[in-house]
């Protein structure tokens, strides 16, 4: 890991000295092995108990990591066989929102997620993750093609919200969100959500209004961010950390609430610290789910989807 968060500074500090240790070894004659153990085994403990005590707003910055798996590394590390879909057939390609055919664990899918982009570049690209109307509506396409060919849809959503931009409104942000999100709930096949990083807004919900909503626990869902809450509550961001403190942003949280069906465990410091576990991880729940949500009939399914979402209060 090359990026740590200002609360991590303790741990950072302890593993560039084991990496100092390390190299002074490997360029001399000295036996440094037991220093070195010493200190990763203080490290790797800090690590456990920073991250067992994560406050809300922490795990939106863990959330928000820029080494934290995003679409394009799900793809490659839990599908086989991805075919893209581009295009909404109306307007325009968004790079913000990516789907297609693909197979996970031999079960054949549509899946659908935000990219937010690893660089400047693909950032720009992807537009951070923030989907425009053409998004929203291609992802609508790609849920009826799966409803046409009876493939369960599988969602991976990390955005800080809908782009909020003019264009956007001038073509029909806010009609292009409730539509996807009726087109979730009118599915006659199964649907499996999972928050992988932000869930904001409309933005998230627009794509997760799933059977089963599985969130990673270092994950954050909210109808709005923590900064934009306490510009408008203190008109300052400065309280961001209080905002996502009262928001209840969390995975235990939002599991509390029956706002998510299923916390997804993360490696000790979070998904960026070893991608593959955790990917690994996420693979085994969603093929879990699948399989439980193939013993219902498209009936029972839509009836889940609205019983589940009208005991919200």
């Amino acid at each position: 890991m090359t990026s740590y968060l200002d609360f991590e500074r303790p741990i950072a500090e302890l593993e560039a000295r084991v990496a100092e240790l390390r190299d002074t070894a490997a360029n001399s004659d000295v036996d440094l092995s037991s220093d070195i153990d010493r200190l990763e085994s203080k490290a790797a403990r800090l690590l456990r108990e920073t991250y067992a005590k994560l406050t809300p707003w922490q795990k939106a910055q863990v959330a928000r990591h820029p080494e934290r798996p995003h679409f394009k590394d799900y793809v490659e590390g839990i599908t086989e066989d991805f075919v893209p879909l581009a295009g909404d057939r109306a307007f325009a390609e968004d790079a913000a929102i990516i789907g297609g055919l693909a197979r996970i664990d031999g079960r054949r899918v549509m899946l659908i997620g935000h990219e937010k982009g690893a660089d400047t570049a693909s950032r720009l690209k992807h537009n951070f993750g923030m989907a425009k109307p053409e998004g929203y509506r291609k992802a609508i396409r790609m849920m009826q093609l799966a409803n046409r060919f009876g493939l369960p849809v599988v969602s991976l959503v990390d955005t800080p919200g809908a782009f909020p931009g003019v264009q956007a409104e001038e073509r029909g942000q806010a009609e292009a969100i409730a539509r996807a999100t009726e087109q979730c709930l009118e599915l006659d096949v199964p649907m499996v959500a999972t928050i992988v990083g932000e869930g904001g807004s409309g933005g998230a919900i627009a794509i997760a209004a799933a059977n089963r909503v599985l969130m990673y626990e270092h994950a954050v869902y909210s109808v709005i961010s923590p900064e934009g809450c306490a510009s408008i509550l203190w008109r300052t961001a400065d309280k961001a950390a209080d905002a996502a403190e009262a928001m209840r942003i969390t995975a235990e949280d939002l599991a509390k609430l029956g706002v998510i069906d299923r916390i997804v465990s993360e490696p000790e410091g979070g998904a960026h610290r070893d991608r593959a576990r955790a990917m690994e991880t996420l693979r085994q729940a969603i093929v879990e789910e699948l399989d439980g949500l193939a013993k219902m009939n498209a009936a029972e399914l839509k009836q889940q989807r609205r019983d589940k979402f009208l005991a919200m209060n």
